[in-house]
Formats: structure tokens, C-alpha cells, sequence
């Protein structure tokens, strides 16, 4: 499709970059969300997301490996429609990262003593790390050590 015909039909490049976001979301939602919520509340869901997104990414579904983490790069720092998307998407992930340790905490799988927020962000930092890893050094065992340290934090 030519770029007279991309913007015919998207309007604008902001129109265009949201579609984007929301096709990246629909294929995160498929590949990572669905098969995770199949799977037992508490631990063994909280497992099963990080080990689901962990996948995706080495999968390399995308080429440049978690969309929303190369999006989130690119677009940080840039005021807009765009950039609030993807904040809103990463925030509500987080935020389900946190409500299934919350989750684990009532079922008494993880300590109550435990702040889940931190938790949360200690967890997503380990699979975005190894994205990193992955991305920049094409290490693969980046995988696997994301993987012991979610192990190891969620034992």
C-alpha cells in the first residue's frame, strides 16, 4: 500500500500509530493474557503470566521483541495521544501483575507481608530485562535467568 493510501485510510500518522498499538495489544492479549487467565488464581496464574509473556518474547513474535517495551522507549517521552495508550496498556498489566499477588496474599500463597506493588514491579523488571538482554545481546539464557529469578522471588 502506498503512504498516500496508509494515510487515506488511518487520517493521520497519530491515527495510524494507534492502530498499531491497539493490533499489538489485541496479539499480547492472544498470546500472553488469554493463555495465562486459563490457568488457577494466585501463584499459578501469576506464574503462568510472566512465563507467558517470558514466551512471546523469546518466540519473537515480534521482531523487536516486546512491542510494548520498544514502544514505551520510543514514545516515553513524547506528550500525546500515543504515548498515553501505551502507558494506560503497561499500567493495567502492572496492575494485574499486582492484583493476582494480591490475589495469591488472600489465598495464602504469598506472605501478606509482602508489598505487592513492589512485588509487581520486581517481576515485570525481570521479564523486561530479559527482553532486554535478548534485544541487545541476542543472550537467550536471559531467559532462563529471568525465569530462576521469578522462581526464586515467588518461592
Amino acid at each position: 500500500m502506498s503512504k498516500t493510501g496508509i494515510f487515506a485510510h488511518f487520517g493521520s500518522k497519530e491515527e495510524l500509530q494507534l492502530a498499531t498499538v491497539d493490533a499489538a495489544k489485541e496479539v499480547f492479549v492472544r498470546e500472553v493474557v488469554q493463555p495465562a487467565v486459563a490457568t488457577d488464581r494466585g501463584v499459578k496464574r501469576l506464574r503462568a503470566m510472566l512465563d507467558t509473556w517470558l514466551g512471546y518474547v523469546e518466540r519473537v513474535v515480534f521482531r523487536g521483541g516486546c512491542f510494548f517495551a520498544a514502544a514505551s522507549a520510543e514514545f516515553d517521552s513524547r506528550p500525546g495521544r500515543v504515548r498515553d495508550q501505551i502507558a494506560a496498556l503497561t499500567k493495567s498489566w502492572l496492575k494485574a501483575i499486582e492484583g493476582e499477588i494480591v490475589f495469591a496474599q488472600s489465598a495464602g500463597q504469598i506472605s501478606s507481608d509482602v508489598d505487592g506493588a513492589q512485588l509487581a514491579f520486581e517481576l515485570h523488571a525481570y521479564v523486561q530485562e530479559a527482553n532486554w538482554a535478548f534485544k541487545l545481546f541476542s543472550d537467550k539464557s536471559a531467559f532462563r535467568r529471568a525465569r530462576r529469578a521469578i522462581a526464586s522471588r515467588l518461592s
